[in-house]
């Protein structure tokens, strides 16, 4: 393992490659989008004529009751305080997967140009596979996605990350999952629908709007760049490549101190003690939803609707299908704030409860404002946030990066990583922690500890 890290580490430095120039897949990207045919079609419930709402269940369904569920959620919490809406039900855990392999001396990564019915631009650069569980056993009928047998065949490979991690835990109920990367020896046979990558190049493509989704970047948030144990002369040629040094030795070097310990007794007592009562219910006893237009929709400002769309998309295992999507009713910001500290850089994060998390809590980046006022909890932290976001101080990224287009329609959200000087820290509130990148990689190899807004804007870091 310690060689793969050390090839991924350094192809996290190479920017750019012989095997796939980044104009040559800017272009690759160009023309597939001008050549892929693709038909996004609103329509109604009814016009779906697989999908039907369930009065028995109170749930939205199709008629095989597979791939995924719509129904009603509630939550109360000891203040009184309660929320109704839909949920997304999709307790199968599918593959996100990517295959790597050193080609030239450099470790690449397989990369697939993949439309998703929601996707805002047709083609994003996706995982080598990126299918459920319904997908891959075929219970649509379709051919098996390529590359699927590598997956079900890891046993036979090395396995560079293996985890469940959650997704969107304010639309998905406890949905998981599976986060994989597989180094493969055999030569592989190049699709036109996939290109050979470094870790690099696909950090640049980050920088373009929406075109790396949201499945690549969970997935390379997770290579475990903790595990690496390297000799001090090998460490230091290795910090040769990086620019930014506080980076290297936030991933590389161990701080003083275990925070670990802290973090486990702040979520866990949150869990054992947190007064919150969760209640799946059918949709029609959401009384502050109803069906509008052809859309089930909020009677006041929420952070999304529930459409249902006609989709026709050229190379596809099914080419033409139905399904609901949820449209988010503007757009949300996830930022994480980070700063030097003994010449470490070190990141803020949040003890984040969601309404949909598997486990209640996960840690999460500093600010997660949803397109809804209601969401913004103020404090000295957030306070902070959004003084030197507006004066426009210390912006390291700033970019719109797309959510999951298989189930959300057209969403785009802003991702900021922005850095402070460590003597501007407030106080931390109760729920914050100022953790280093290597304590955060040690944290995500344990399943649902850190969301999926955290881990995205982790995997956006450049050298």
């Amino acid at each position: 393992m310690t060689d793969t890290l050390l090839s991924i580490a350094r192809s996290w430095c190479t920017l750019d490659s012989d095997e796939s120039p980044l104009n040559e897949l800017q272009e690759w990207v160009r023309q597939r989008n001008e050549t892929i045919a693709v038909s996004i079609r609103k329509i109604s419930l009814e016009e779906t004529g697989t999908w039907f709402y369930e009065k028995k269940t109170g749930c939205i369904c199709n008629q095989e009751h597979s791939f995924f569920q719509i129904t009603g959620y509630q939550q109360k919490i000891a203040d009184s305080s309660v929320v109704t809406q839909p949920v997304i039900l999709q307790e199968e855990i599918g593959y996100l997967g990517i295959l790597c392999q050193e080609i030239n001396g450099v470790m690449h990564f397989l990369m697939q140009a993949k439309i998703e019915p929601g996707n805002v631009n047709k083609i994003q650069i996706s995982p080598t596979i990126q299918a459920t569980k319904s997908n891959f056993t075929r219970k649509h009928g379709g051919a098996a996605p390529p590359y699927l047998e590598y997956f079900l065949n890891a046993s036979q490979y090395e396995t560079v990350v293996d985890q469940i991690q959650s997704e969107q835990s304010s639309r998905f109920y406890k949905k998981r999952n599976r986060n994989i990367i597989l180094r493969v020896e055999e030569k592989i046979p190049l699709l036109p629908s996939h290109r050979w990558m470094t870790l690099g190049q696909i950090k640049t493509l980050m920088r373009q709007d929406n075109l790396v989704n949201m499945d690549t970047r969970t997935v390379l948030s997770c290579i475990p760049f903790s595990k690496l144990d390297l000799p001090m002369q090998d460490l230091l040629r290795l910090s040769d490549l990086f620019q930014n040094k506080p980076l290297f030795r936030s991933v590389f070097t161990c701080s003083a101190g275990n925070p670990v310990p802290e973090i486990y007794q702040y979520i866990n007592n949150w869990k054992m003690f947190s007064e919150t009562e969760r209640t799946l219910l059918p949709l029609h006893q959401l009384e502050e939803w109803e069906m509008r237009d052809r859309e089930f929709i909020c009677k006041h400002p929420y952070p999304f609707k529930v459409i249902f769309c006609d989709i026709s998309i050229e190379g596809r295992e099914v080419k033409h299908w139905t399904q609901p999507l949820f449209e988010a009713n503007g757009i949300a910001t996830f930022g994480l704030m980070c700063c030097e500290h003994n010449g470490v850089l070190k990141f803020l994060v949040k003890a984040m409860p969601e309404i949909g998390c598997f486990d209640g809590l996960e840690l999460g980046p500093t600010i997660q404002w949803e397109p809804s006022a209601d969401n913004r909890r103020e404090d000295k932290v957030s306070r902070l946030f959004e003084e030197k976001y507006s004066r426009r101080k210390g912006i390291l990224f700033e970019h719109l990066l797309s959510e999951e287009g298989g189930r959300f329609y057209q969403e785009q959200n802003r991702n900021i990583l922005l850095q402070i000087d460590a003597w501007e820290l407030p106080e931390l509130p109760e729920g914050y922690f100022l953790l280093d990148y290597r304590t955060l990689n040690e944290l995500v190899q344990i399943n649902n500890t850190l969301n999926i807004q955290l881990r995205n804007l982790l995997s956006l870091l450049e050298v």
